[in-house]
């Protein structure tokens, strides 16, 4: 491996820090995302993003005959994603491009000279010829291939993907923003939702007549339309409003969700199933992770996500019962769901019988008998099915993210020639921890042991918050590109001699209803920070850390996180890196609840202060690094510049990057670097350590 040399000036000192790897070595790997198979399953698709460059690569259902059909080749900061493919695999339509802002800016990080807005792309897998359709985003593919729904300026267009020549058009105006676009199986009608803020409808537009309607208009939150597979049935779930519900507050119950079927020739509605009261009676949206909530099996069974035990699992109404069946068991969670091409199977992504890891498993809805395919110490999700087996994406602790197929259980993975040579050979394997809380709650932790780790020495030690805070970090590489670059990081830690803790605080996913709906937490009261607090107790306890050197570092609720270490625990945290943290819930708040003006809610405002780390900035001590892209979309800039003010006025050292036109999420590869090299040269600076 080689070696590299950092020289960092310091006022008039030049500090020289010697690693045996790079951050950019951590972070090498290409990730890859938006996995997808065609409908006949004979081809996969998905999107690598290669330091920043990203590009879509195609393979057969066995693998081979990888190839690259984009040609994208540098770290532009430009989205891609939204990949779809024809039937035959033969077409693929994709987006290129980033959101706008709520001034209507769309995010350009790399300062390019040209527009950055989201463009719909189709481009042929054979010829490998590419045409630019429209500026739009969500595209929805027509089943017979030649015609293409979209959204754009919240409305429903269409364009052809046969005749060049025709022009896009709007379907119609309605009010709201109008998404999740599904056609019917015989291409001869669109359903959607159209939102409206604290009430949404579900709607059906007529392609050969051009006559759009709504199918019921009520006062609730109707979503998920599911056609049916013979397209005589419309399923879709209804939601009723809570009237001011604080983002970032515990949510156990409330009025109880339902699925209700429109039947397309009589026109009638009816409410095949409804909750119970108490757990389960809120549909928790985060998962299974995508746009899809409702699934129709072969039978004519509705298969859906109810967390009546406590935990997400699968359930399927067969037709004409009103008692759902249990598809999954056991304590664990349900995420992603694929059908089988005959709607007989589900594969799906859990961790059931393994909390810290992700496995694929599948269930024959008929007979309700569940397998699991996938095991041992990886972690795997994402299945799409294929001909004769299924695609995915798995990792470990010591390798990324990478796409396999598996067929007849025989896994194989794709592409590996891409696989880069300077990725790290020496990482280590984390292990799984509990910790008590004050008040008794058990949190969880993993802990990574420095390279050539002795128990008779003492190490500086780091803990690093996710944010979400619906998230966990696993045993291994994560799913998300966020995560796995946060875990990538925490193994360059470990191997630069720190023991690192990832804590898994309460309020994130992954251990049930109870665990994530934590009493207190958040806005409510910030009880998770007693997870950090006994977190930092029990490293100041281990033999092998060095008292007087823990460090934090988080991004956005984890930023939020080490806020609140820095200012309620200043003898046990040393100094911190806080990335795009919230920093005052009152301030934050209004980003996901537009209606909330905390002078017009002064109880819930005056606990959501409370919670806030500003309230207790008082007993701040330690030296912080502040980073903040100035175009965050999830937390507004201005949090780390008031924060930054009222640390200054107390002599409290502040040092800052600021990332110009970057989003929360990090577009540019190289502000992913960039950052962390900032913050591991800071927590060894001030922990003084050589």
């Amino acid at each position: 491996m080689k070696n590299i040399i950092l020289s960092i000036s310091i006022a008039f000192n030049v500090v020289t820090i010697y690693a045996q790897t790079s951050i950019s070595d951590y972070l090498s790997v290409p990730f890859p995302s938006n996995l997808v198979s065609s409908k006949n399953g004979k081809t996969i698709a998905w999107v690598f993003n290669d330091k920043g460059s990203r590009n879509i690569f195609l393979a057969d259902a066995s693998g081979n005959n990888v190839k690259r059909i984009t040609n994208f080749s540098v770290d532009d900061g430009m989205d891609l994603g939204n990949i779809q493919l024809t039937s035959n695999g033969e077409q693929i339509i994709f987006v290129q491009g980033n959101p706008p802002n709520k001034e209507g800016e769309t995010a350009n990080p790399a300062l390019l000279q040209t527009s950055t807005q989201r463009v719909i792309y189709n481009i042929n897998t054979v010829s490998g010829q590419l045409r630019k359709i429209i500026t739009g985003n969500s595209p929805q593919i027509s089943p017979d291939g030649k015609s293409l729904a979209y959204i754009s300026g919240g409305q429903i267009w269409l364009t052809s993907l046969s005749d060049t020549a025709e022009q896009p058009h709007k379907l119609f105006q309605s009010r709201g923003g109008q998404s999740q676009i599904q056609w019917s199986p015989d291409g001869q009608a669109i359903s959607f939702v159209s939102d409206r803020g604290d009430h949404s409808f579900i709607g059906l537009y007529q392609v050969t007549s051009n006559a759009v309607h709504f199918i019921e208009t009520s006062l609730d939150l109707d979503g998920y339309p599911a056609w049916s597979p013979d397209g005589k049935q419309l399923a879709y779930i209804r939601i009723p409003n809570i009237h001011n519900q604080l983002p970032f507050t515990p949510v156990r119950e409330s009025n109880p969700w339902s699925i209700r079927v429109y039947d397309i020739e009589s026109g009638k509605i009816n409410e095949v199933w409804k909750a119970s009261t108490g757990k389960g009676s809120v549909l928790f949206t985060d998962l299974p992770v995508g746009n899809q909530l409702l699934w129709w099996g072969a039978g004519g069974q509705l298969i859906f996500p109810y967390e009546k035990d406590g935990w997400v699992h699968l359930y399927a109404l067969d037709k004409g019962s009103k008692t759902p069946r249990l598809l999954t068991t056991g304590n664990g969670e349900v995420e992603t769901v694929n059908l089988s091409g005959d709607r007989q199977i589900i594969y799906y992504t859990t961790n059931i019988g393994d909390i810290n890891r992700r496995h694929i498993c599948q269930v024959a809805i008929a007979t309700g008998i569940s397998t699991q395919i996938t095991m041992g110490k990886e972690n795997e999700w994402g299945p799409v099915a294929t001909e004769n087996g299924f695609s995915f994406l798995h990792s470990s602790a010591t390798r990324p993210a990478w796409p396999a197929v598996r067929q007849k259980n025989v896994q194989v993975d794709v592409a590996t020639d891409l696989f880069p040579k300077n990725f790290p050979k020496n990482l280590g394997e984390p292990t799984a921890i509990t910790l008590t809380a004050s008040d008794g709650f058990i949190s969880n932790a993993q802990i990574f042991l420095p390279a050539n780790y002795d128990a008779a020495k003492k190490y500086p030690a780091v803990i690093f918050l996710h944010g979400g805070s619906r998230r966990q970090m696993l045993l291994g590489f994560h799913y998300s590109q966020y995560y796995s670059n946060a875990y990538a990081f925490n193994q360059f830690f470990a191997q630069n001699g720190f023991i690192v803790m990832a804590l898994n605080y309460r309020s994130g996913i992954g251990y049930g209803l109870d665990y994530r709906e934590a009493l207190n937490y958040g806005a409510a009261g910030a009880s998770e920070v007693k997870d950090l607090l006994a977190a930092g107790v029990y490293l100041q306890k281990r033999k092998d850390v060095a008292i007087n050197k823990i460090a934090l570092w988080g991004g956005s609720y984890g930023g939020y996180l080490t806020a609140h270490g820095l200012s309620q625990a200043p003898n046990l945290f040393a100094v911190g890196v806080d990335i795009h943290g919230v920093h005052n819930w009152n301030d934050e708040i209004p980003t996901f609840a537009p209606w909330y003006d905390y002078a017009k809610f002064p109880e819930m405002a005056k606990l959501a202060l409370l919670s806030s780390p500003v309230t207790y900035i008082k007993k701040w001590k330690a030296p912080v690094l502040l980073i903040h892209g100035d175009d965050d979309r999830n937390v507004p800039f201005s949090e780390s510049v008031t924060f930054a003010e009222l640390l200054r006025k107390q002599h409290v050292k502040v040092e800052q990057l600021v990332l110009p036109d970057e989003v929360h999420s990090f577009l540019l590869h190289r502000n992913w670097i960039k950052v962390y090299d900032a913050s591991f040269e800071f927590i060894i600076r001030q922990l003084k350590i050589k």
